[in-house]
């Protein structure tokens, strides 16, 4: 099908998707849900991905000061934006990884996210970005969850800062106000939880379609 003969597109407010990417951040980690929200469409079908019209997601990378990062397996990372020129974000997403350690000393980018969260519509993180929540006092109260071999990391930060955070250790991700999901490959299902709650079940289902997903079933 022609897409230029197809159904007019509905004309829609685009949210603005950050994803923070820094040196060691994991891969599969901003991808999974890069893919994710990029690749959602309003209008179903393969066609409709050749256009953006449809999109509901405007999605970019963005790290401290533009610098290109390395990512692990030495992947070469160019983001879109800077602290500094990255346009407001309503969908954060704070990805994992064991850069995630040093980050937890980096007052710049800690701060960066407590003021970016206090301001975006959603907060969300995959595998070890719950940390840096958790450090930045976004985790204070609630339920989390992280990759599972950072768990007792998470509950000493927690005991560190007397944040109760509560951890969760067998879910793919836990929505509690901030939503932060498990180990790499959850940030997936994370991100297809918010498509779903952002357009619909039937959205995210015909999305986790496209992509082949065979993981995600819709609440």
């Amino acid at each position: 099908m022609n897409i230029a003969n197809s159904p007019a597109q509905p004309s829609i407010h685009k949210l603005n998707v950050g994803i923070l990417i820094f040196d060691g951040v994991e891969v599969l980690d901003f991808a999974g849900p890069f893919e994710v929200f990029s690749r959602t469409r309003i209008v179903p079908g393969v066609e409709s991905r050749r256009s953006d019209a449809s999109a509901p997601f405007r999605v970019f990378t963005l790290t401290r000061n533009g610098e290109t990062v390395t990512a692990t397996g030495d992947l070469q990372l160019t983001p879109r934006y800077s602290f500094q020129t990255a346009p407001a974000i309503d969908l954060l997403v704070v990805p994992g990884g064991y850069g995630t350690r040093a980050l937890l000393r980096d007052r710049e980018t800690l701060d960066w996210i407590r003021t970016t969260a206090a301001r975006a519509k959603k907060v969300t993180s995959v595998c070890t970005g719950s940390l840096l929540l958790a450090q930045a006092g976004l985790l204070d109260g609630r339920r989390a969850i992280t990759h599972w071999g950072a768990l007792d990391l998470l509950q000493e930060i927690s005991d560190a800062r007397e944040a109760d955070i509560s951890i969760q250790r067998e879910l793919r991700f836990v929505d509690d106000g901030i939503i932060t999901s498990a180990g790499v490959s959850a940030g997936i299902d994370m991100a297809l939880h918010v498509v779903e709650q952002v357009c619909g079940a039937s959205v995210a289902a015909e999305t986790a379609h496209y992509m082949d997903y065979k993981g995600f079933a819709c609440s």
